[in-house]
Formats: structure tokens, sequence, C-alpha cells
């Protein structure tokens, strides 16, 4: 009887919580592409949206595999891959094969038209008369030479820039032979002050070739100040498929011991993990991964997924993002990849890069939401502690839409003055609109107290929130 009676007790506290601790998000920007803060959905759900292809351009952009765009001080960088050839046919063998490939770079003021510099940092090359080659003559780096910009403080202004590339070599005769005349695989450090000049952290690899297997993919590294730490996602085979793993570091050189990541949905392949910190909101790391289809003629899709790190990805949403798309090219063999990056490339929007020169756009915060149709619903958060004196939400409402909200106390009961009759409804499409109650928005006096936000939306996205303080 008395271990029937724990039993319920514990079933009765995974379904109601006791005295649950509260989310504190200080003033941090929450995006619902996860449920981190839903408490609780009535007539809503959580919609993924669909970036928006943009018309090409001339010139054409850069594109190339395992690309990444970095986004400096005074300009965007476009880093991606080349080979000294422009086809494989003359190629033999495998380290014949990787032999040929460099690393080239562009460049923009916008993200958006972008030019190829002469950089002269190697002799001009008949294949690439424009000398935009920023990294050659690196042995099975230059497949997947994936940089970031250190936002580590106090980091030196010689290793500003950092980055990880190389393969693993895999157990038969041809691999072997080329292993024993040119070293051990695995993925090698380079830093950089400005992201054109490049240079060895060390000749050993960093991150050892046994944890690849084989490390044929995009690799990619950055610092976390939510984690304190760096991070490397990069390519593994799981159980026979395409996966992906994850390691830290406290100095880019010594790396703690890699964790499988269980994402993978039955039968599926992730040719690429593309995870990074979302730039508006650098403690959720969103991943842009490459599903890959084998036995649909290598076809592939870019999915959507999302870490608060650790050893988790959310799979909320298991719909493609983006779509091969009509015609043959998007459903030709290993077609589409994300490249590294998502900036900001205009008041309202970001953009997204993939190969073949695409570019697609999202609004700010835009790629899942709180979605209510016109009859109405409700979302309603767990219980939270923030930091500020306004709420500010990134919305958008139908013409016939709106939303309000209630701030409740810990037990759910609407607080006075906050009351949802209080609250000014609003309708209309904005990045940035702060709610207020009877024309005030003033929230300092429930700063730092346990609350909950009951949202009531019709016809309306709820994309993000945040609390701010409007007199710092």
């Amino acid at each position: 009887m008395k271990t029937q009676l724990s039993f319920l007790l514990l079933c009765y506290a995974c379904i109601f919580p006791i005295n649950a601790e509260p989310i504190d998000i200080d003033s941090r920007r929450e995006l619902f592409v996860d449920r981190h803060l839903i408490g609780e959905l009535k007539n809503t759900t959580l919609k993924l949206h669909r970036p928006q292809l943009m018309p090409p351009i001339t010139p054409p952009r850069p594109h190339g595999h395992y690309a990444t765009v970095l986004r400096a001080k005074d300009k965007f960088q476009f880093y991606y891959r080349g080979d000294t050839k422009k086809d494989n046919h003359w190629k033999k063998g495998w380290e014949q094969y990787h032999d040929g490939e460099v690393t080239l770079y562009a460049e923009s003021k916008d993200g958006i038209h972008w030019i190829e510099p002469k950089l002269g940092i190697y002799p001009d090359h008949p294949t690439f008369p424009k000398g935009n080659v920023v990294l050659m003559n690196e042995f099975l780096t230059n497949h997947n030479f994936t940089p970031f910009i250190d936002t580590r403080p106090g980091v030196p202004a010689a290793e500003k820039y950092k980055a990880l590339g190389g393969l693993a070599y895999q157990q038969h005769k041809e691999h072997l032979a080329v292993r024993d005349k040119r070293g051990p695989g695995g993925l090698k450090a380079y830093v950089s002050p400005d992201g054109i000049h490049w240079k060895r952290l060390q000749d050993q690899p960093v991150i050892p070739e046994q944890w690849g297997k084989y490390f044929d993919s995009q690799n990619y590294a950055f610092w976390s100040d939510s984690e304190q730490a760096y991070i490397c996602y990069f390519r593994r085979f799981i159980n026979g498929k395409r996966g992906i793993a994850r390691t830290t570091s406290k100095d880019f050189i010594h790396w703690t011991p890699y964790q499988e990541l269980p994402v993978n949905l039955s039968g599926e392949h992730l040719y690429t993990a593309c995870t990074q910190p979302y730039f508006r909101a650098p403690h959720i790391y969103v991943a842009l991964p490459t599903r890959y289809m084998s036995k649909r003629g290598s076809a592939t899709d870019i999915l959507f997924m999302s870490t608060r790190g650790g050893s988790t990805y959310d799979r909320e949403f298991t719909q493609s993002f983006i779509r091969p798309g009509l015609g043959p090219n998007g459903w030709a063999n290993r077609a589409n990849y994300a490249a590294i990056g998502i900036h900001q490339t205009s008041a309202t929007q970001m953009s997204l890069f993939l190969t073949h020169g695409r570019r697609y756009t999202l609004r700010l915060d835009g790629f899942a939401s709180v979605n209510a149709l016109l009859d109405g619903g409700e979302m309603i958060t767990k219980t939270l502690t923030f930091s500020g004196n306004q709420l500010e939400i990134n919305y958008s409402t139908s013409a016939a839409g709106e939303i309000r909200v209630e701030i409740q106390d810990a037990e759910g009961k609407g607080l006075p003055r906050f009351s949802l009759d209080d609250c000014d409804p609003i309708w209309g499409d904005h990045i940035k609109r702060t709610i207020t109650w009877g024309k005030s928005d003033d929230l300092s006096s429930l700063a730092g107290k346990a609350i909950k936000l009951r949202f009531v939306m019709h016809d309306a996205d709820l994309f993000a929130l945040k609390f701010n303080h409007p007199d710092n």
C-alpha cells in the first residue's frame, strides 16, 4: 500500500509540479522555436515558417559546398570551397581528389551583393584569376574549412578568427597508405587576425580523427557565452546513420570526450549539423541540417532544429524547412546545403544562404511562432521571472486579428492593473512593439517576481518576447 501511494504521489508530481522553480529569463529575447517557456496552449499551435527564396542577381552570388558567412564589424565575409580544376575527371584516387581543394573568399557590405577581392596571398592560379584564395595546400582541411569570429572576452587580436577543418581516414588500403605518408587526419585548428591571413594553431589535430568517422561534412565551432566554452558540433556515423556529435573546450585545443546526440528520426541521415548561436538570442542555437535521402537519388532538403546547449536538440518541427523546390536542380545529388551564418540584411529581415548561390529571407526572429486562427486561442507561459520594466513582442496579425496580454501571479490569477481587460489591444505587424495596460508600459513593480504571461490571440503569430530596460 505504501509503495502504491508513493507511486501515485510521483505521478501527481509529474503532472502537477510542486513548487517548480520559475524560469529566469532576465532581459533575454526568447523565441518560440521550442516549448521552453510554454506552459499551456489552448486552440493555438507552434507553427514553422518557410523562408522565401530571393531572385538571382548579377553578378551571381558566390557559392560552394560547406560555405560559411560571417558578419564582421564593417562587412560580411563569405568562405566556400573551390578546386584548382574546373571538373573532377582528371583526379585519380582519394589523395589527388583532396589535393586540389582550396578555400575561396568574398566580401559584401550588405550581405546581398558580393565581390571576390584579389588578395595576393598565393601566386595567381588559372582556375582563380580573381585571386580570392585564402587557404591552399592544406591537405584535407580545405574540404570543409569552417571559420568563426571568436567573441570570447580577452581573446588575442591575432586569434580573433578561428577555424576547424579536416577529414578522417577510412579503414581501407588506399586511405591508410595516404595516412602513412601524410600524417593523421582529424580536425585541425587555424587562427587569423582578419579572417583572410590564416595559420595553423598547431600541427597536430585538436580533435582526433578517431572521433569523426569521418568528418566529411561541415564541422562548426563557436564561443558560447551561455556555456562559457567553445562548442563544436561535428558529423559521426551513429548506428549506421549520419548523425551529430558535440564536444566542448575552454582553450580551443583540449576538447572534452564527445557526446553523440540522439536527434535522428527513424531511418534519417543528417548530413550536416549546421548549428550556430542565433545572433539576436545567442543562448539559443539554431540548426539547419541537411537531411539526406540515400535511396531517393541522394536528394536533400533543409530541416530546422534548435538547442539550448547540452546533449539534446529540440525536434518540435519534423517537416522540411526548405524543400528542394520545382525543377531538377534542387533534386540533384546532395544539391541542398545551408551555409553557416544567419544574418540581418535589412531593418526587418534576416538572410540564409544555400548552395547554388541561393539566398532566402525570413522576418527577424521568424523561424517559428505561436499561431492562433481567427476564432481565437491562448498561450500561457510557465512561471518566470524577469528584469526590466517593459514587455516587447515580435508579432503579426491579420487586419481582423489582435493580441492582448494578461500578467498573472504564479498561481494563474490575473494581477490588478495588468488584467486582460486592462490591456490595450494590439494589431498590426511589428518586429518590436511594447505592450501597454491602460496606456502604461511600466512593469518595474513586477521585476524579479514570479509571474505568468497569458496571450489571447486572434488570427495572429507571436514570434518572440523580451523584457527591456529602456532607461539604461
